[in-house]
């Protein structure tokens, strides 16, 4: 096991014309489950390589425990990474994929590498294919057998770059479930990227949002969907996205009015107290609002239901209150499309963002927080 410390990390490619990962400063706890999050392109990918050693780093340092690894080669550091693609050997047996790395990186004899790889074959729930090639294997299995590669090495960190994306949703969701035991039961550090922001939260001690090579917000799942630094993550983060509303700030007697820069929409709320604390009058701000906070009431905002999109247990309601407003409801409320209804929410769920996005004030919220669709 060992800590990860990621030190203001670049990586520039074309000369510098594109630059993937832009001064990431990053620290990894030993033994903690770090998922990497965010949009395609935004340099997750391109980190974790960095880190086992597949990218060399145009600027900054990667520490794995007490040792700079930064200019040292992927065999010399001490990771196994899990692929989305599997990266097995086709030629090869199970049993021969899973040894190989042992072979390569280690002074162990034949005897105490069949015996790693039973070992771990066992862990995963495959000894019966040892004997077998991939291309007898089904996705879920190969997944198992990559799995079980990384772990018979015993690494200090476990990587781990999108190793579910090719699986159907039923198997991801068992797959994730695997991973996560596995984690905790080896207790060894683990980074994982992905781009399913449920996978990321259901899954990860932390969560960590890129976009455009920049570090947004670290911190523990509830903690990133409660307070969102900013509107990328606010609107990233959770399913369905918040809703946003363009307003401009009035100033009331009792604190802050935000109503609709749209003069169509009748969108109005006013913030008291804590919430309305840096709020400047006659100012533009963006309002967010989780589609879960949203409740239809008798005395509210005004507005038209456009779509009803039964989800289970839920009702999406689709309403004009801006570009995309959604209500996220119990099924017992289903009122009829083109029907005028009226909804509010409460002060605490209301985020305000500036004009650059990022978020003035933090609302405090104490309720659970749903984290799958």
């Amino acid at each position: 096991m060992a800590t990860v410390r990621l030190e203001n990390l670049r990586k520039e490619f074309d000369a510098g014309d594109i630059v993937a990962v832009d001064d990431v400063s990053l620290t990894i706890d030993d033994g903690e489950f770090l998922t990497v999050v965010g949009p395609s392109g935004c340099g997750k990918s391109t980190t974790l390589r960095m880190i086992a050693g597949l990218e060399r780093a145009t600027g900054g340092r990667v520490h794995i425990g007490d040792d700079d690894v930064t200019d040292l080669s992927a065999r010399k550091r001490d990771v196994a990474m899990v692929f989305q693609n599997y990266a097995l050997y086709p030629h090869k047996t199970v049993f021969e994929n899973m040894a190989f790395g042992l072979r390569m990186s280690t002074d162990l004899d034949e005897a105490e590498r069949a015996e790693k790889v039973e070992w771990a074959a066992e862990m995963m729930g495959i000894p019966e294919l040892l004997d077998q090639k991939p291309d007898e294997l089904s996705g879920g299995q190969k997944q198992r057998v990559a799995l079980g590669r990384a772990i018979v090495r015993e690494p200090d960190v476990f990587l781990f770059d999108e190793p579910l994306s090719n699986l159907d949703a039923k198997l991801r969701v068992e797959m994730r479930t695997e991973i996560q035991r596995l984690q905790e039961e080896l207790d060894i550090t683990a980074v994982y990227v992905t781009h399913d922001q449920e996978e990321a939260m259901t899954m990860g001690d932390r969560m960590a949002i890129l976009k455009d090579g920049v570090l947004q917000q670290v911190g523990a799942p509830k903690e990133v969907y409660r307070a969102p630094a900013n509107e990328f993550v606010g609107g990233f983060v959770g399913s369905p996205s918040m809703n946003f509303v363009d307003v401009r700030s009035e100033s009331t007697a009792g604190g802050v009015a935000l109503v609709a820069a749209d003069e169509e929409s009748a969108f109005r709320t006013t913030l008291t107290g804590p919430a309305a604390e840096g709020l400047e009058p006659n100012e533009p701000y963006t309002v967010g609002v989780r589609p879960e906070d949203v409740s239809v009431v008798d005395d509210g905002i005004a507005t038209t239901v456009e779509v009803v999109e039964p989800v289970g247990a839920d009702n999406y309601l689709y309403l004009d209150v801006s570009a995309s407003f959604i209500a996220r409801v119990p099924a017992a409320v289903e009122p009829a499309t083109g029907e005028r209804i009226e909804v509010d929410f409460d002060e605490s769920a209301v985020h305000v963002f500036d004009r650059d996005g990022e978020v003035v004030g933090v609302p405090e919220r104490d309720d659970p927080v749903p984290v799958e669709a």
